[in-house]
């Protein structure tokens, strides 16, 4: 059990999937700070006539705790995106090209003799080369 453990860390794609952790998490990051700099303003511009508090309305008026944010939940919803399609166009598209070509490169093994490869058989063996003609030797005729 400790083995296949071992196998398990030592494969490759442990340091593989940390990394892709580490990418992902400085993504994230830079692509929530862009929206909160940037597009939390613009929506929050939208708040109407109490700007300050940005796109959205308090269920008690004057009670802070209850202020339902709509611009958070967009900001949110514009983050994951964002990510969604940077790791769609730059990592998944290309590994799965890199994988199409991979496997066009590799040909699948015939699963039994071609139909040349039978039809030369014959002719060897009507020629008199074929060892069943000899006895079932594979050595040649000798002269």
């Amino acid at each position: 059990m400790l083995q296949g453990f071992k196998d398990f860390l030592f494969r490759g794609n442990i340091v593989d999937l940390a990394v892709a952790v580490v990418i992902g998490t400085a993504f994230t990051a830079l692509v929530a700070s862009f929206t909160t700099a940037i597009i939390e303003p613009v929506l929050n511009s939208l708040g109407g006539k109490d700007a300050a508090k940005g796109l959205g309305f308090n269920i008690i008026s004057g009670n802070d705790a209850t202020y339902v944010d709509f611009a958070l939940v967009i900001n949110a919803i514009i983050t994951f995106v964002i990510t969604a399609a940077v790791v769609y166009f730059v990592f998944v598209v290309p590994s799965k090209k890199l994988m199409e070509r991979l496997a066009a490169g590799k040909e699948e093994e015939p699963e039994g003799p071609s139909e040349d490869i039978l039809l030369l058989r014959e002719i060897r063996d009507a020629l008199g080369g074929g060892a069943g003609l000899r006895g079932g030797t594979n050595t040649p005729p000798t002269v």
